[in-house]
């Protein structure tokens, strides 16, 4: 524990105190009548200062500061809780309460009813919490709980007991218990408690993310397709664990802040679902319908002109590795498409509704050869991939261009298109005909 600073004095925490207890007074005679004298003569004589004192030290007894509870495995749960700041020789390959360091927040269990002695104890000064200055037995505060120091040390040790395991460890009937096997039939009994803690830091990032006011402006200006100065995060499939029902404080400090949730994200693989493949019948070329209309093209394209455009008066390594990623991503996207055409049933391309000329026919649709051998004769020739590269430059030169980009494109960049592509296709076709 960090020893609390020399600059904490007397008056500045007998003030801090009597403002904490003045305030708490304040709240329950509002919530009085006028004529109900007796009840406020009781409370105010409850609420002087080293009479709530005692009352308080003698109520924090009732709960305990802790980062694991167990009565989020069931309510009426009554082992033992534990503070701990985790296992910091867990490193970062797993998450933990160590994780947390500093941002730590402790929880608090016991009885709901006490804690409003927690409140207090977590009331700051010059920096340092009241349960600080308990812990160091800051002389500060023995002076400022009372004139009496055997009743302040009395009181001090008290709040200070709050961090410490009530009794001997023990488990419940109605707690989790695993059997966890070791060497000649022996076992470790383990008894699993909820991480509070580690739960709170997580539910606060999440809900920061979900519903903050900068989150919903994001999300704002991206239904509206606006430019945002920064983005935002989606958490698809979580589910809501609720603790304590319309009473969460029963459960914990935390668990009330909370509202009684906890986030279950999802922790199974995720289900791939793959667009169904449909040939591309009635298209004279993929160029012109089918493999040019697709999203992640017009995406790879758009971003190939924008970098282009910002270079085009650069000409470095970075420049060139930059744009060399940016084409491979096109070609990238034009064999995937090819690829999921193989996947469909060999002899598609056979049917009357295609339209592809012959050339493309070889190239989306190889297993056709083992079928008909007059395309297989076809398909033999390989002149066929020619036609491919050539036809794949001219429409990439094409959609590079435009008359008000800037961009300047022509048969050298034809030439580089088509060479790239015609050793992509021979390495490709080159597997297909060895399998």
């Amino acid at each position: 524990m960090e020893e609390a600073s020399s600059t904490v004095s007397v008056p500045d925490v007998r003030r801090a105190i009597g403002e904490f207890i003045q305030t708490r007074l304040q709240a329950k005679l509002d919530k009085l009548k006028a004529d109900q004298r007796d009840e406020r003569e009781r409370l105010q004589a409850a609420h002087e200062p080293e009479v709530w004192l005692a009352e308080a030290a003698r109520r924090v007894g009732q709960i305990q500061q802790v980062t694991h509870a167990i009565k989020y495995i069931h309510p009426d749960a009554r082992g033992t809780n534990l503070y701990s700041a985790g296992n910091s020789q867990a490193g970062d390959a797993f998450v933990g309460t160590h994780v947390l360091g500093e941002a730590l927040a402790p929880d608090v269990v016991g009885n709901a009813a006490a804690l409003d002695v927690y409140k207090f104890l977590r009331v700051e000064v010059a920096g340092h919490t009241l349960l600080a200055l308990a812990l160091e037995q800051h002389p500060s505060l023995r002076e400022a709980l009372s004139a009496d120091a055997s009743k302040a040390d009395e009181w001090m040790g008290a709040f200070a007991g709050l961090v410490e395991a009530k009794g001997k460890p023990t488990s419940h009937t109605l707690a989790k218990q695993l059997y966890w096997p070791l060497a000649d039939g022996q076992y470790h009994l383990l008894l699993p408690l909820f991480p509070s803690s580690l739960v709170n830091a997580v539910w606060t990032e999440v809900r920061e993310y979900r519903f903050s006011d900068q989150a919903k402006a994001a999300r704002e200006a991206a239904r509206n397709k606006a430019a945002h100065p920064h983005g935002y995060h989606e958490y698809p499939n979580v589910a809501v664990q609720k603790f304590g029902g319309t009473k969460p404080q029963n459960i914990s400090q935390l668990n009330s802040e909370r509202y009684g949730e906890n986030h279950l994200l999802p922790s199974v693989p995720p289900s791939w679902r793959s667009p169904e493949v449909r040939p591309p019948l009635q298209a004279e070329s993929i160029f012109v319908r089918g493999f040019a209309s697709q999203r992640s093209v017009r995406e790879a394209m758009d971003n190939l002109r924008s970098y282009l455009q910002r270079v085009k008066n650069v000409n470095n390594k970075a420049v060139r590795e930059g744009r060399a990623r940016r084409v491979q991503a096109v070609f990238d996207a034009l064999l995937q498409y090819a690829a999921q055409l193989w996947s469909l049933p060999p002899g598609w391309s056979a049917e009357p509704d295609c339209r592809l000329s012959v050339e493309e026919q070889c190239w989306l649709d190889p297993q056709r050869s083992l079928l008909d051998e007059e395309f297989a004769v076809r398909y033999q020739q390989t002149d066929w991939q020619d036609h491919i590269t050539r036809r794949f430059a001219n429409w990439f030169n094409a959609r590079l261009f435009d008359a008000g980009n800037g961009l300047s494109v022509g048969e050298n960049e034809a030439l580089e298109w088509r060479r790239l592509l015609d050793r992509e296709l021979t390495m490709l076709h080159r597997e297909l005909r060895h399998d």
